[in-house]
């Protein structure tokens, strides 16, 4: 997927925008860490993290990095980028050599997702979502849930706060009601600067070419920089 956009029909998508790019898991401010991150209280020994929850992700105007797109279900892992110009923003996964190829942009107010390559894929559209812009996604993002201080272990260790968001319905009170979680998402920004991410796994309907309904991306660079956005020709309005 993407979690700029979400790749997949455009349904699933408008539901999952709020999440990713609202790009894409909330369950409550407790949960456990996952695989390949430490706590801050179990780093300490234990104590009791009291210091104050900082403040909720929020996506940069112009930015740019370079990581991986993992997933693990299928033993895919391909190349990524994500970068940012004037609160445009463009994810690209893979390439025409790699068994998967997408792009995911936010461009002047439009969600566009475009899949060249998936196993077992053979319709290729550009899927467009008016009215998605940075502000829409940072906004989604204000309602992110802290999870806790966490170190990602990789070479260099990242030192990050976790956060998940999500979409679930119906919105219903506490209480026994049904309930289907369609988009979720953990965040890891790193401890210092909310505005730079480096990583996030996608869990939910906004996957749905993944037989596992998950994906991650993992970032080994992330500048505040202007980057490159580039809308494919296929996406492209017709005249």
């Amino acid at each position: 997927m993407g979690w700029n956009g979400v790749r997949r029909t455009a349904a699933p998508a408008a539901l999952a925008a709020v999440v990713a790019l609202v790009l894409a898991a909330p369950p409550s401010a407790g949960a456990a860490p996952r695989a390949g991150t430490v706590s801050a209280a179990a780093a300490g020994a234990g104590l009791q993290d009291a210091s104050p929850t900082p403040p909720p992700p929020r996506l940069p105007r112009d930015f740019r990095g370079r990581g991986k797109w993992i997933v693990r279900d299928l033993d895919i892992t391909v190349p990524f980028s994500w970068e940012g110009r004037n609160g445009d923003s463009q994810m690209t996964a893979g390439g025409p050599q790699y068994p998967i190829w997408f792009t995911n942009l936010i461009y002047r107010g439009t969600l566009y997702t475009l899949t060249y390559k998936w196993p077992g894929l053979n319709e290729h559209p550009c899927s467009r979502i008016p009215g998605f812009s940075l502000e829409d996604l940072n906004r989604g993002f204000e309602g992110a849930r802290f999870v806790g201080r966490e170190t990602l272990r990789r070479t260099p260790q990242r030192h990050v706060n976790h956060w998940r968001v999500g979409v679930v319905l119906p919105q219903l009170p506490p209480g026994n009601y049904p309930r289907l979680p369609l988009a979720l998402g953990d965040i890891y920004v790193d401890e210092n600067n909310r505005g730079t991410f480096w990583q996030v796994l996608q869990f939910g309907v906004q996957n749905l070419y993944d037989p596992e309904l998950d994906e991650w991306l993992v970032m080994d660079t992330f500048e505040h920089r202007p980057g490159t956005v580039t809308l494919p020709a296929r996406c492209e309005p017709p005249h």
